[in-house]
């Protein structure tokens, strides 16, 4: 990694809170350094132990999590994390297989960025996560729809929450959430493969595109388990969302 990087707008105030879990000490390093830089405030922990015990301390806005940490691994961390979290989580590896990226968003990952990585684009996928994030209660208009209800369910914009027909929480990593959120949004419409990677990615494009299949595959397990098939795929195209929805 390279410690030069342009340094884009800060996000604005409150200052977001980013967590660093990697057991390199060089790469807690630069990166705390570099993310101060950019107008994050930033915690760091070297374990999975360490990073239970920062997120005891203070709420934060965004993971940076490491897969080789000694002990519980950063895919473990993040399964667990996402039993009881939704907050978005970028991984770190050297590991840079397709199926390893796969394995990290499968269990919730919001995105992966394999070492060496360019400070400038790390930079650029925590600011469009935290952006995502945000976007509910920031955009014009927002509070004109509090949630969305579909075959007993309901997608609460506010909270950020899903809930299924019996009244539980479904948890939802952010890029699930804005996946479901522009079906709910767009109900009967056709979304390109296209719109969804940039939706489901959250990020500068890549060339990643199987994210999408990761996205629609937990969702549909999520949704669709023991009833009716909600996303239908339209050949070619993209993907459709079926039920009604009711705006509220």
């Amino acid at each position: 990694m390279n410690d030069t990087a342009a340094s884009p707008a800060p996000l604005g105030s409150p200052e977001a809170h980013i967590l660093v879990v990697d057991d390199d000490p060089q790469i807690r390093f630069l990166v705390s350094r570099l993310l101060r830089a950019n107008g994050y405030r930033v915690s760091a922990a070297a374990d999975g132990r360490e990073m239970t015990e920062s997120l005891k301390g203070a709420p934060v806005d965004l993971i940076v999590l490491d897969v080789m940490l000694p002990g519980a691994s950063g895919f473990e961390l993040c399964r667990e994390l996402r039993r009881s979290s939704a907050v978005p989580v970028i991984m770190l590896t050297a590991r840079g297989e397709e199926n390893d990226r796969i394995s990290g968003l499968d269990l919730g990952a919001d995105d992966y960025l394999a070492k060496p990585f360019s400070p400038g684009e790390l930079v650029a996928r925590i600011n469009a996560l935290i952006r995502r994030a945000r976007r509910a209660v920031s955009q014009p208009g927002a509070a004109a729809v509090r949630s969305y209800g579909f075959s007993g369910w309901t997608l609460d914009i506010v909270r950020r929450e899903l809930v299924d027909p019996q009244g539980s929480v479904v948890d939802l990593s952010t890029g699930e959430f804005d996946m479901l959120r522009a079906f709910v949004e767009a109900p009967g419409k056709v979304l390109s493969r296209e719109a969804l990677l940039d939706i489901a990615k959250n990020r500068v494009a890549t060339g990643f595109d199987r994210v999408v299949d990761v996205q629609i595959s937990r969702l549909r397990k999520k949704i669709e388990a023991g009833g009716d098939a909600m996303i239908k795929t339209v050949r070619g195209t993209g993907y459709m969302f079926l039920p009604e929805v009711e705006r509220r």
